[in-house]
């Protein structure tokens, strides 16, 4: 296999590169996840049309999500111009909405609807709640739907309250990222059966999913409900973040034994502890003594020491910084788009390589244009 390129920092005409070259996706403007999963699918090479409402804000070529798109502005409240929704969707892939249940249904738009023109295209639903069950017309955000699979609960420190993380687990991880395994999958099937269908990515549906290792740790006894008293949420000493002299922090993460073992050597920690690593009992006399031992070197000088060795170390780095760490540019972590610094696509292919497709929105077209060129 050739390596996988580094991603392009141009911004190339549509359907130059990415293994979803030639697909098309309708997306209605929305917040949160759906502009995400569209991201996704438009650095990936899909085509990618953003309906918006006439007198929308102005676009930003700093708005990240929303880049790669093209967008045509229709008021989906006249009937003319969901007859013309519907025209451009019946040359259309995929759907991506992110409306409460029912409205996509008063608008004209149904799943049904769109299924009498075209019966292969596959209709992306995104919602907190889902499509159905007694919260489904509830109003959320991230840390409601978060809170209710266990996820939110999970995350803090050991006394304290639960901490949010970002919106990193419930809207681009339970939702975004399954939503558009949702999408792909459906495509791959009508692709076969020629009969698209109705994909309902709920964000709460997803968060219950990323916790199936965690569930496993509980119902295997491995597991404490208490916040900062088990392995991977900061409860061990050895899978966790320590203060440097300079005020910055570092991240130790040796599960292994062997790694746990090195580490022990290479910050010198009081050989009384060394075999301390799974005794619960001696967690706080290590963490005490970790966080002296870190306390006493800047966090450069650490890196200086520990980085790249199989300690599993990194330091924790600011959002600015993190566009200078030399891993992230050996990699070309971050490309330029018109004069603004976007994280890089990802995944990376080897033979069909992603690409930013252009800025946010950086064109803007008639329904008749549109229909025209998808014949």
């Amino acid at each position: 296999m050739t390596p996988s390129p580094n991603p392009s920092s141009s911004s190339p005409s549509h359907g130059a590169s990415g293994p979803l070259r030639g697909v098309r996706v309708v997306e209605f403007s929305g917040l949160g996840p759906g502009p995400f999963a569209c991201m996704l699918l438009s650095d990936m090479g899909a085509e990618v049309i953003r309906i918006d409402r006439p007198g929308a804000p102005q676009t930003d070529p700093r708005d990240i999500t929303g880049r790669g798109r093209k967008t045509v502005l229709l008021d989906l409240k006249d009937s003319q111009s969901v007859a013309q929704v519907l025209d451009i969707l019946t040359h259309a892939d995929m759907l991506v909405e992110g409306f409460r249940p029912g409205v996509m249904e008063r608008l004209g738009l149904s799943p049904q609807a769109v299924a009498c023109r075209n019966p292969r295209l596959v209709y992306g639903r995104m919602t907190g709640w889902g499509q159905d069950g007694p919260l489904a017309q509830a109003a959320g955000h991230d840390i409601n739907y978060i809170a209710i699979t266990g996820a939110l609960a999970a995350i803090g420190e050991a006394g304290r309250g639960p901490v949010p993380p970002l919106n990193l687990v419930g809207d681009y991880g339970g939702g975004s990222l399954y939503l558009v395994t949702g999408l792909l999958a459906a495509l791959l099937e009508a692709r076969g059966s020629g009969q698209g269908q109705v994909v309902d990515a709920a964000i709460c549906d997803g968060a219950l999913s990323l916790m199936s290792n965690n569930q496993s740790h509980r119902l295997r006894g491995l597991y404490e409900d208490r916040r900062g008293n088990n392995m991977l949420d900061g409860g061990a000493p050895y899978y966790t973040t320590y203060e440097t002299s300079d005020a910055q922090y570092v991240s130790i993460g040796p599960i292994e034994p062997k790694f746990f073992a090195l580490m022990c050597r290479m910050i010198d920690l009081p050989q009384t502890l060394w075999d301390a690593q799974n005794d619960r009992t001696r967690w706080h006399a290590v963490r005490d003594a970790m966080a002296s031992i870190f306390r006493t070197r800047s966090r450069a000088q650490w890196c200086d020491q520990l980085e790249g060795t199989d300690i599993c170390f990194a330091p924790v780095l600011t959002l600015a910084e993190a566009t200078e760490h030399p891993h992230v540019r050996a990699r070309s972590g971050f490309v330029e788009v018109a004069g603004v610094q976007h994280p890089a696509p990802a995944p990376r292919f080897s033979r069909t390589p992603s690409a930013v497709q252009g800025p946010f929105l950086e064109a803007v077209l008639t329904p008749q244009q549109l229909v025209e060129a998808w014949r």
